[in-house]
């Protein structure tokens, strides 16, 4: 396969990867390959970073099947690992039934198995690094839901450490728009997977999406407004964090003493 992509593109993966030290030299990196347009281009963007930098870095990919149907089929992905010589894997976790049994919301249950799965096949596989494919709509999107659904002013970080693993999470395409991902995959004539997931288009999350677009409409900088917010330093000026019973008992005891 040629590996080529536009300088714009190389430009905003190089941003994040040297903003948020998230490869150094000797990393053994270990993809969660959906096989969706997101993942797919994740895959493609590092076998070009793997081309072109002089650090020496592996790449792997696994997918998850999920169990969803009994005809979840992996060869293009298979195919096009192999053409970027990628080690590739598929691994069954029995999602489906977890979330029938689990009684939660079915998008939580799904990711906590996914994420657990792939954090142990990288132990097992040696790689130090897991890289998902999320991009900055994820980001906001996740910004936007937790602020909606949980009063919670968070979204994920470019790069997390998980202590109890010993493992770094990065998000390499965390400058690239949503709309980029799906243009490059066409443009490379790649062919994404079928989400097998039964509620896809369905979730808090494309409620979620689809209320930002329709804000933006009418209000042209409100995504822009997200994005900016997500930084530290966008932080202004806020209540503190509520307190706990025994803090407010102290202060309630020492304002009655006055």
């Amino acid at each position: 396969m040629n590996i080529n992509i536009p300088q714009l593109y190389f430009s905003k993966l190089m941003r994040a990867v040297v903003e948020f030290d998230l490869i150094q030299d000797n990393d053994s990196i270990l993809i969660g390959l959906s096989g969706g347009k997101d993942s797919l281009f994740l895959t493609y963007m590092l076998a070009v970073l793997r081309s072109r930098l002089k650090k020496s870095f592996t790449l792997k990919a696994v997918t998850i099947d999920p169990l969803f149907t009994k005809n979840f089929s992996t060869d293009s992905v298979k195919k096009f690992c192999h053409e970027l010589s990628i080690d590739y894997f598929v691994h069954r976790v029995d999602i489906n039934n977890a979330i029938k049994s689990s009684g939660k919301n079915p998008c939580f249950t799904c990711a906590y198995f996914r994420r657990g799965a792939i954090n142990r096949i990288a132990k097992e596989k040696g790689c130090n690094k897991v890289a998902y494919a999320h991009h900055q709509d994820d980001a906001v999107e996740t910004l936007f839901m937790n602020l909606l659904y949980s009063g919670q002013f968070k979204t994920f970080t470019p790069s997390t450490y998980l202590d109890r693993m010993k493992l770094t999470v990065i998000r390499p395409l965390i400058y690239f728009r949503e709309t980029e991902t799906r243009t490059a995959v066409k443009y490379h004539g790649v062919t994404p997977v079928a989400s097998p997931c039964p509620i896809d288009g369905t979730t808090m999350r494309q409620d979620t999406k689809e209320l930002i677009k329709k804000l933006t409409a009418h209000y042209p900088l409100f995504y822009e407004h997200l994005a900016a917010a997500m930084r530290e330093s966008a932080v202004g000026e806020l209540w503190p964090a509520v307190p706990s019973r025994q803090q407010l008992k102290r202060k309630y005891d020492a304002f009655m003493k006055n």
